[in-house]
C-alpha cells in the first residue's frame, strides 16, 4: 500500500502503477457526473455530437455537489460521493470512448466497468461517504459548469482541486477489485460458519 500524489491529466502509465489498497491524493481537475449526465454523454456519442468538456486523462467524480449561488458565482458547500453502481450500465462506454482515467465514488462498481478498466487503463477510487464537507474544502475553485438544465446535482461541474482525498484504490487496472475480494472472503467464512453450525 502506497501514498501517491496524482496530477491531471493522467496517463495510462500513471494509472497502471496503482494497485488495490493504494491511497491517492488528487490535484488538478475533477469533473462530476451522475446518472443523467452519463445518459446524455452516451446519447451524444451515439449521435456523434461533440461533448462540451473533455474527460481525456481526467478524473470523473460520481457526485451531486451542494452548491450555492453568490451573485454570478457559485460556492461549493458539500461534495460527497454518490453510489457508483448507479452508473454501471454506462461506465464501460465512457472509459472506452472518452479516455477517463480515474473514477471516484463510493461502493464500487461491477464486472463490466472492471473489465473496461483493465482493458483501457483506468482505476476506481473510493472517497469516504459522509465526508462531503471535507471534499468541498479540497475544491479550490469552480472552473465551469455544463448542462445546468439537468438540475444542480445532475449538472456537470468542473472543479480545480488540491490534495483531494484520501482516495482508496478499490479497483485497479490489473483486474483486482477489493469489493469482489471482500465478497469472496465473506462467502468463504459464512460457508465455514454454516458448516460448523450444521455439524453441531
Amino acid at each position: 500500500m502506497k501514498k501517491i500524489e496524482l496530477y491531471t491529466p493522467m496517463s495510462e502509465k500513471n494509472i497502471r502503477r496503482l494497485n488495490v489498497g493504494d491511497y491517492v491524493f488528487l490535484n488538478g481537475t475533477i469533473i462530476t457526473a451522475r446518472d443523467l449526465a452519463h445518459r446524455r454523454m452516451m446519447k451524444y456519442m451515439a449521435e456523434k455530437r461533440s461533448i462540451p468538456f473533455s474527460l481525456e486523462g481526467m478524473a470523473l467524480y460520481h457526485c451531486g455537489p451542494l452548491v450555492k449561488a453568490h451573485g454570478d458565482e457559485w460556492a461549493v458547500l458539500a461534495a460527497g460521493p454518490t453510489t457508483s453502481m448507479r452508473m454501471e450500465s454506462f461506465e464501460d462506454g465512457i472509459i472506452e470512448n472518452l479516455g477517463v482515467r480515474l473514477i471516484i465514488g463510493k461502493g464500487g462498481m461491477g464486472e463490466k466497468t472492471r473489465e473496461a478498466m483493465r482493458r483501457y487503463g483506468a482505476a476506481y477510487a473510493a472517497f469516504t461517504g459522509g465526508a462531503a464537507v471535507l471534499a468541498a474544502k479540497c475544491i479550490k475553485r469552480i472552473i465551469d459548469v455544463k448542462w445546468l438544465d439537468l438540475g444542480l446535482p445532475e449538472a456537470v461541474w468542473i472543479f480545480e482541486v488540491k490534495h483531494f482525498g484520501p482516495l482508496i484504490i478499490g479497483i485497479d487496472s490489473h483486474g483486482r477489485s477489493i469489493y469482489e475480494e471482500v465478497r469472496a472472503e465473506t462467502l468463504r467464512r459464512l460457508s465455514g460458519i454454516i458448516k460448523d453450525v450444521i455439524s453441531e
